[in-house]
């Protein structure tokens, strides 16, 4: 089977956490992607107890040009952690499997003698800007004048001539989904995703946002300025009762279609932070061992099937059957996406999504792989199960998957 394949040893996740999600203008709108990554990379290592003179390797990503200073995101993300200033720091992109790549170069990176890396992934959907790409030299008289949202026409692919939504419609066209299964679905991830949020399911993994300022002694402060008159976010904002009946009112984005914007995922800010290590210096119980991860290309035009020859080459590599897998958070780009990869795998929904996914809580897009991943490593734990599995679609047509370990099972 084609597809990059890496299986690690000794690699494990010390400790991981996110900001809340929220949704698209809301009171992280007009926080600069950089400083809701210092807020979790701050964090994840207050958490984890660890000094960040410790850390000898920084690796951040986010997708859009959401401020200004958008190239220093990387290096100023490690710096304002308190980071030593030697260390250097890596941007990553997958778009939405940077979360994932973030952890397996930390892992590649551990075999090159790297101790430590912080792992930070950051997304500010409501900064994408309104962008202008072919008037650096001037507008002629009478020319034409073009600027794009650069939010809306990144989820467009112009090899297929497809935005996103149409590959989900593609692939409930190949797998013979109706609109109304689609609903279906899309109703009882929202549900699970209110009731997990009722449940305090994510308590853990979410830090609050608030006011604050950076310091970093002989820079510029920098910092966070909540939206709206917010003081601070302390949940995921986009969780709501939700009914079918609701979701099967709302008009298709394509006609003949079956997605809308009930059934596709919902667009939100926020940011996640891990520190990946060696499972045998972690001094308490680590979070999970990443034991391999595997990407593939697929058509672009139907994008979404990825993450199921992912995860096939994943099991086919590591040894492992899909048995043998207690839970899969695979990311809900769209219901009718999700759906065909269930379908294709033949996963049932007691293994999958359990808590809900990107319908219900959002998709920041770089940010989400970490999401998917904290949250299936505090499953397995909760539950007692060895093996999980995240995975994810990615625009222009590819597919990643991470397997993982509950640390109280294997070496």
């Amino acid at each position: 089977m084609n597809g990059q394949y890496s299986a690690f040893a000794d690699v494990a996740i010390f400790e991981a956490v996110r900001t809340p999600w929220v949704d698209l203008g809301g009171a992280l709108s007009q926080v600069s992607p950089i400083d809701l990554g210092i807020k979790v990379g701050r964090e994840v290592l207050a958490r984890a107890g660890i000094e960040p003179q410790a850390v000898d390797s920084v690796l951040a990503g986010s997708m859009a040009q959401a401020s200004f200073d958008a190239y220093l995101l990387p290096r100023h993300i490690g710096l304002y952690s308190g980071v030593a200033q030697a260390v250097p720091a890596l941007g990553v992109q997958r778009i939405c499997a940077t979360g994932f790549e973030l952890l397996r170069q930390a892992a590649g990176q551990l075999r090159d003698g790297v101790q430590l890396a912080l792992c930070v992934a950051s997304e500010s959907m409501s900064r994408n800007p309104i962008a202008a790409y072919t008037h650096r030299g001037g507008f002629r008289l009478g020319g034409e004048v073009q600027f794009k949202d650069f939010l809306w026409e990144a989820l467009y692919d112009p090899a297929p001539g497809l935005d996103m939504i149409a590959t989900a419609d593609n692939l409930a066209r190949r797998y013979g989904l109706s609109r109304e299964a689609v609903d279906l679905y899309a109703c009882d991830s929202h549900q699970r995703g209110l009731q997990a949020q009722r449940d305090g399911a994510w308590v853990e993994e979410v830090v609050a946002v608030d006011n604050q300022v950076f310091e970093l002694e002989g820079y510029q402060p920098r910092g966070i300025r909540l939206a709206r008159r917010a003081c601070a976010v302390s949940e995921d904002s986009h969780p709501r009762p939700t009914d079918l009946a609701s979701l099967t009112r709302l008009r298709a984005v394509h006609p003949g279609g079956v997605q809308t914007a009930g059934n596709s995922c919902a667009v939100v800010d926020g940011a996640a932070a891990a520190l990946v290590g060696r499972a045998s210096a972690c001094t308490r119980p680590a979070l999970a061992r990443l034991l391999a991860s595997a990407v593939v290309g697929v058509a672009p035009e139907f994008m979404g099937i990825g993450p199921a020859p992912a995860i096939r080459l994943l099991l086919q590599r590591s040894g492992l059957n899909l048995d043998d897998i207690g839970r899969f958070e695979i990311n809900e780009a769209q219901a009718a996406q999700v759906l065909a990869v269930a379908h294709e795998l033949e996963l049932d929904s007691t293994r999958l999504n359990v808590q809900g996914g990107s319908l219900a809580l959002g998709h920041p897009l770089a940010a989400t792989g970490l999401r998917l991943v904290m949250s299936l490593a505090r499953q397995l734990r909760q539950h007692n199960l060895r093996y999980g599995i995240a995975a994810a679609c990615v625009g222009g047509g590819q597919g990643m998957a991470l397997l993982i370990e509950n640390p109280a099972f294997g070496a």
